[in-house]
């Protein structure tokens, strides 16, 4: 099984939102023993899509082969004005240079989605990546993270107990493709 985390955001800093939440990922993904590469998009190069182009740049290149040989796929995006990164989108779209395979696009991948926004429209971004991931023939998880980037972190800027369950069970169900029914008690 090979995983890959798609960094949507165009942040570098690794104590950014996407730098913490790609290396939670990778952490909880080497626990596990499972083979994973994060692709983060402000670091590569994949130019605007152009069907005009003759040849496909190395930078697409590259991303195909991260993006088809992985099983499952995490993609984390910030909300921007009501959807994903247009720049995540645009990465997204040069996809179509493997319509002419025999599996194209993503087909079959698992893809598990996680979101956060300043106040509680992330869903908004969950649903955009859905659609994306239905159109391009994937499977995305019936479990998703929308995040309120407010109540994301705790004091110590570490993820909040609130969303590392739930990040843990998006990956336990990507992992094992099983949902487990969890049980709250009355408090």
């Amino acid at each position: 099984m090979k995983a890959i985390i798609f960094n949507g955001a165009l942040e570098r800093r690794p104590q950014s939102t996407s730098g913490i939440l790609s290396k939670y990922f990778t952490d909880k993904l080497e626990m596990l023993g499972i083979t994973h590469e994060t692709f983060a998009l402000a670091d590569s190069g994949v130019p605007l899509y152009d069907i005009t182009l003759t040849k496909t740049p190395l930078a697409v290149e590259r991303m195909t082969q991260l993006f088809l040989g992985a099983d499952i796929h995490f993609w984390l995006a910030p909300l921007y004005h009501g959807s994903i990164p247009g720049v995540m989108k645009n990465c997204l779209d040069w996809l179509e240079v493997t319509a002419d395979q025999e599996q194209p696009y993503l087909t079959d991948k698992t893809v598990g989605l996680v979101c956060w926004a300043d106040g509680l429209q992330a869903m908004q971004g969950i649903n955009a990546m859905d659609s994306i991931a239905k159109s391009l023939r994937a499977w995305p998880l019936p479990f998703s993270v929308p995040m309120i980037r407010t109540s994301l972190f705790d004091s110590e800027n570490k993820i909040s107990p609130l969303y590392t369950d739930k990040l843990d069970r998006l990956i336990n169900i990507a992992t094992t493709n099983r949902i487990e029914k969890i049980l709250y008690s009355k408090v």
